[in-house]
C-alpha cells in the first residue's frame, strides 16, 4: 500500500475537488518554474530545484516568480479572450463613425454587408482570430475590381481599426495587406455634338425638371452627389454664385462656385424653390442619359468636360483649383485635364445649345 509523506498529504488535500492529480499539478509547476528561467538540475530519476537545494530563500523567490508567471499569463489570457465577432464590430465602427456624413455611412454600411454575405462564416468570426492572409482572401472573394477593392481595403481597415481601440484585437491586420493597384483610365470629354444632345434631352426629359442639375454638373464641375443634395437657397442668382456646403462635398470642404454666362442662362429658364434635383433623382438622371443615347457612361466625365473647357479658354490652374475645391493642382494636372477632346472653348463658354 502506497503510504504518502506529510507534503505530499498537503498537497493532496489542496488540489482535491479540483479534477488535477498531483503529478499533473507537478508538471505544471515545472513548466512555470522552466519559463521563468529557474534552472532544474537532474538527481537520479527526480527533478529537483538548484535554488530550493541552495536555500530556504531562494525557493521562495523561485516560488514567488513562478505565481507572478502564471499570473500574467491568466491577464494576458483574459486579454486575447476579449474579443467579439465581426459582425458586432461592424456595429461599433458604424456607431464611432455616427458624425459622418450620410452617404460615407451609405457606402461604409454596403460594403461591410457585402463582406459578410459573400464570405462565410465572416459574420460570427472573433475579430482576434481573423489573420492577414484570411484579409487579403475576403477582399478578393467579396469584391471584383481593382478600384472595389481598393475602397473595401479602406472600409475593412476601419472596421480593425475601431475594433484594436476597443481591446477586441491587438492589431490591424488590414494594414499589411498590400492595397491593389489601380491603373487610372482616361476619361474622354464630350464632344460638342453630345454636349447639345445631352443638354436638349435634359430640357425635353420631365418638364425640364432635370435642366438646372446637368448644367450645374456640366458648366460648374459639381459633382453629382453633391447637386443632390443642393437646394435653390444655395444658388446666388445675383451674385452669380453657388454655395456648396462642408457636409455636402466630397472633401468635406465648402466652396463657392461661380455660375457663368451659359449656366446663368439655364437656371434662369428652370422653375425655382426648394431641391434644384426632383425626388428619385438618380433614376430620373440614368433615365435622361440613356434618353439621350450614352449608352456606356463614365461618373464623371461632365466634370471632366468643365474642368478640360475651363483650362482651356481661362488658362488659370489656380482659379479651376477653386472652383473644383481640390486642396492642389496635382490631380487636375495629372487626371482631370485632357485638352485633346476640347473643340472651340469659347464656343463652350459663350452660349447655350440646348434649344
Amino acid at each position: 500500500m502506497k503510504t504518502y509523506c506529510e507534503e505530499e498529504m498537503v498537497a493532496l488535500s489542496i488540489l482535491k475537488g479540483t479534477g488535477v492529480n498531483i503529478v499533473e499539478a507537478a508538471l505544471v509547476a515545472k513548466a512555470a518554474l522552466e519559463a521563468g528561467g529557474t534552472r532544474l538540475r537532474q538527481n537520479g530519476n527526480l527533478s529537483v530545484y538548484a535554488e530550493v537545494r541552495a536555500s530556504e530563500t531562494t525557493a521562495l523567490r523561485a516560488l514567488k516568480r513562478c505565481k507572478k508567471i502564471i499570473a500574467l499569463g491568466a491577464e494576458e489570457l483574459k486579454r486575447q479572450e476579449k474579443t467579439v465577432t465581426f459582425e458586432k464590430a461592424v456595429v461599433a465602427a458604424l456607431e464611432a463613425r455616427a458624425g459622418r456624413r450620410a452617404r460615407t455611412l451609405c457606402d461604409f454600411r454596403y460594403i461591410t454587408r457585402r463582406f459578410m454575405k459573400r464570405c462565410r462564416g465572416l459574420a460570427k468570426r472573433r475579430v482576434r482570430a481573423i489573420t492577414v492572409q484570411e484579409c487579403a482572401e475576403y477582399i478578393d472573394t467579396a469584391f471584383d475590381t481593382p478600384n472595389q477593392r481598393l475602397k473595401a481595403r479602406r472600409v475593412l481597415s476601419g472596421v480593425f481599426s475601431t475594433a484594436v481601440k476597443r481591446g477586441w484585437c491587438s492589431e490591424n491586420p488590414v494594414a499589411k495587406v498590400e492595397a491593389p493597384r489601380v491603373r487610372e483610365k482616361r476619361i474622354e470629354v464630350l464632344k460638342p455634338c453630345e454636349i447639345e444632345k445631352l443638354l436638349h434631352t435634359a430640357a425635353e426629359y420631365d418638364g425640364g425638371r432635370c435642366l438646372a442639375a446637368v448644367g450645374m454638373m456640366l458648366y460648374a464641375g459639381i459633382r453629382p452627389h453633391e447637386v443632390a443634395r443642393l437646394t435653390w437657397e444655395q444658388v446666388d442668382m445675383a451674385g452669380c454664385t453657388i454655395c456648396i456646403l462642408p457636409q455636402h462635398s466630397k472633401t468635406g470642404g465648402a466652396r463657392l462656385v461661380t455660375i457663368q454666362p451659359p449656366l446663368l442662362c439655364l437656371l434662369q429658364r428652370c422653375q425655382q424653390g426648394g431641391r434644384v434635383c426632383p425626388p428619385q433623382w438618380g433614376l430620373h438622371w440614368r433615365a435622361l442619359r440613356k434618353q439621350a443615347g450614352f449608352t456606356a457612361w463614365q461618373p464623371d466625365v461632365l466634370r471632366h468636360t468643365f474642368a478640360s473647357y475651363h483650362l482651356r479658354y481661362f488658362r488659370d490652374y489656380t482659379a479651376l483649383q477653386y472652383e473644383t475645391g481640390h486642396r492642389d493642382s496635382s490631380l487636375l494636372r495629372t487626371r482631370y485635364v485632357d485638352m485633346r477632346g476640347v473643340v472651340d472653348a469659347a464656343a463652350f463658354w459663350g452660349k447655350v445649345s440646348a434649344k
